[in-house]
């Protein structure tokens, strides 16, 4: 049985399954979940990884950034989707400063996230530079997924949220990126704004799964946004592709429910509990009279 259908089966998805998805050539798939309501809804359609992504920053808390969201707003909604997710792997992304302090700070936070908020690993940004962090990590017990390319907690030394890694010393640059996390011990690593040739080059020079936002078919596994995919955000980015505006719907049916409520139609009767006849005709003899009554 090929590890895809094993999983969708029921089986818990772990890192090792994601090794044997690629292997077999399998593709990944990968989709963000910030509560409760999100996780049942991806796990009922059978994805593989939930990735508690910090962009709940921008999609949940309307920040413009993932800048400001905190190790304490991350390790709520992890929580909430690790309880309503019986069968994928769950990924909480670590937020800015809660790895780049010390080693010993990292581990700390990185903790926290298995212990109190139920996730499976974690997910950090950033190449060579931080793979002596990724080897500690791993070392002491904490699965880690890597993350290069356009890494938006960077996104103040880029510029902006631009495509990675487009020249020759980029290009290169991105590779050792990758092979250096995989030597450390990374189990996968999500490949963002690159461009596809060389996300291709990536996935078959690594022995890890690549996932890939906006970096191409030939990555081993893709991830997109919830809300992209959903149609919940105010815009659709050029790598993702909305497959149902569930954003429209609600405000459809939000304004409705208001129209109804402005004319008298909601409640309607099947909306009502009533009271028996005695319990009101004894609360008509025990209350005491209305100015209106006298």
């Amino acid at each position: 049985m090929s590890a895809t259908r094993a999983t969708r089966g029921g089986a818990r998805v772990t890192t090792t399954t994601l090794a044997a998805m690629k292997a077999a050539g399998e593709p990944v798939v990968m989709v963000t979940a910030y509560d409760a309501p999100g996780a049942r809804l991806v796990e009922a359609a059978g994805v593989d990884v939930i990735l508690v992504g910090d962009s709940l920053g921008m999609t949940v808390l309307g920040y413009e950034s993932t800048l400001p969201v905190t190790v304490d707003d991350m390790l709520r909604a992890t929580a909430a989707v690790a309880r309503s997710a019986s069968r994928a792997l769950v990924v909480a992304d670590m937020p800015f400063l809660s790895y780049q302090v010390s080693p010993e700070d990292a581990l700390r936070n990185a903790g926290r996230f298995l212990a109190e908020a139920g996730a499976s690993a974690v997910k950090i940004e950033g190449g060579a530079a931080v793979a002596p962090l990724v080897e500690f990590l791993v070392g002491a017990g904490v699965p880690v997924m890597g993350h290069v390319g356009l890494t938006p907690q960077s996104v103040n030394v880029f510029g902006g949220y631009a495509v990675q890694a487009r020249d020759l010393d980029g290009a290169i640059a991105l590779v050792e990126d990758c092979l250096e996390l995989e030597a450390a011990g990374a189990f996968a690593v999500v490949l963002e704004l690159v461009p596809a040739e060389l996300a291709a080059i990536v996935s078959e020079e690594l022995t890890i799964p690549t996932i890939g936002i906006g970096a191409g078919a030939g990555c081993d596994g893709q991830v997109q946004v919830f809300h992209d995919l959903l149609g919940l955000g105010e815009f659709t980015p050029r790598h993702a592709k909305r497959y149902a505006d569930i954003g429209g719907a609600i405000t459809k049916a939000v304004s409705q429910y208001a129209a109804d409520v402005r004319v008298g139609a909601f409640p309607a009767e099947a909306n009502l509990t009533h009271l028996d006849a005695e319990v009101i005709a004894e609360l008509d003899r025990t209350l005491p009279p209305t100015d209106g009554d006298q």
